[in-house]
C-alpha cells in the first residue's frame, strides 16, 4: 500500500482505497491509512483511539455512549451532523458511511419519523454497518436507518429525495469529484442541504505524495485546494457555499503512530509539517429553492 505509483485511472483509485478500507473492517488494518495492528487502538492516520478522535472532533459524549460497538473506526476528520444542523424528521445520506458511525449519529437527531441512509462501496463495511442496525435499534427504539451498496459518483438514491447531505472524509478520496457534487445536487430536494466535513490542501502537495497509495488512502494525496472545491460545489449548481478551515482536526487525526502515516511524514520536505499543505473543511451549501 506505501509504495508510490502513478495513479491515472480512475478504477486503479477505486479499488486501491476499496481494499484499504476493506482492511479496516475486517481488523487487518488499523487505520485508514494501512497496516497497523487492529489491537492497536488506533484510528483513521494514527489517531490514538477513535473515541478520543470523536471527542476533540466534537461529538457529544452521551451520543457516543450509545452508538453500536465498533461503528467508531476512528475514521472521521470532523462532524458533520453537527455542522449539519439536522431536524427531526429529515432524510439524510451519508456518503461513504464505513461502519454506520455518522448515520447512527444522524439517526438519533432526525428520530423515529426521519430517515438516516448510508452509501458505501466496500462490501466488508457495509456488512460491518448492517450488523451493527441491531444494536442501534435496542439502544434507541427507531427502525430508520439503512445501508446502500454504491459509489459516490454514481448513488443508489432518487431525484430529490433527502433532506440533507453529509460525508466524513470521504469526498477527497473519490477520482471524480465534480461528479460526486453533480449527484450531490441530484438527490438533494429543493432547498436541501449539504454539510461535508472532508479534508482539502492548502497549497499543493509534493510531487513525492502526489501519487503515493498511503497518502491517498490516508486522505491526503486525493483532496484538492479550497478553491476548486468550492469551484465544483457552484458549477454543480449549489449555492450559499461555506467553507470554514479546521486545522485543529488535523493534529487530532495524526496523534499517533501508524507506520504508513510516518511514510507520508516522512515524504514533506525538510522544517514542513503536513498543516503546511492540509486542513480539515467543513463545508456547507444549499440547492435552490
Amino acid at each position: 500500500m506505501g509504495k508510490n505509483v502513478k495513479l491515472d485511472d480512475p478504477e486503479t483509485i477505486r479499488e486501491r482505497v476499496r481494499s484499504g478500507y476493506a482492511k479496516v473492517a475486517l481488523g487487518t488494518s488499523g487505520s485508514c491509512c494501512g497496516a497497523a495492528s487492529s489491537s492497536s487502538g488506533s484510528g483513521c492516520c494514527g489517531a490514538a483511539a477513535p473515541e478520543q478522535l470523536a471527542r476533540d472532533l466534537g461529538y457529544d459524549e452521551a451520543e457516543l455512549a450509545v452508538l453500536p460497538e465498533g461503528s467508531n473506526m476512528g475514521l472521521s476528520c470532523g462532524n458533520p451532523a453537527a455542522i449539519a444542523a439536522l431536524k427531526p424528521g429529515e432524510t439524510v445520506l451519508d456518503l461513504g458511511s464505513g461502519g454506520g458511525f455518522d448515520v447512527f449519529v444522524a439517526g438519533r437527531r432526525v428520530g423515529e419519523k426521519g430517515r438516516a441512509i448510508g452509501i458505501d462501496m466496500t462490501p466488508e463495511m457495509l456488512g460491518k454497518a448492517r450488523k451493527n442496525i441491531i444494536s442501534y435499534t435496542k439502544n434507541t427504539g427507531f427502525a430508520n436507518v439503512e445501508f446502500r451498496l454504491g459509489e459516490i459518483e454514481h448513488l443508489p438514491v432518487a431525484d430529490a429525495s433527502v433532506d440533507v447531505v453529509i460525508s466524513n472524509c470521504v469526498l477527497n478520496l473519490s477520482p471524480d469529484k465534480p461528479q460526486v457534487w453533480r449527484d450531490i445536487a441530484r438527490v438533494l430536494r429543493p432547498g436541501g442541504r449539504a454539510a461535508i466535513s472532508d479534508i482539502a490542501l492548502v497549497q499543493p502537495l509534493p510531487e513525492s505524495l502526489v501519487h503515493s497509495i498511503a497518502a491517498l488512502v490516508g486522505c491526503v494525496a486525493g483532496a484538492v485546494e479550497i478553491r476548486e472545491t468550492e469551484r465544483l460545489i457552484r458549477e454543480a449548481g449549489l449555492e450559499t457555499v461555506e467553507i470554514v478551515r479546521k486545522p485543529e482536526a488535523i493534529a487530532a487525526m495524526t496523534d499517533g503512530n501508524d507506520p504508513l502515516f510516518r511514510e507520508v511524514l516522512a515524504a514533506l520536505p525538510a522544517g514542513s509539517t503536513l498543516t503546511d499543505y492540509v486542513t480539515s473543511v467543513a463545508i456547507t451549501a444549499r440547492k435552490p429553492v
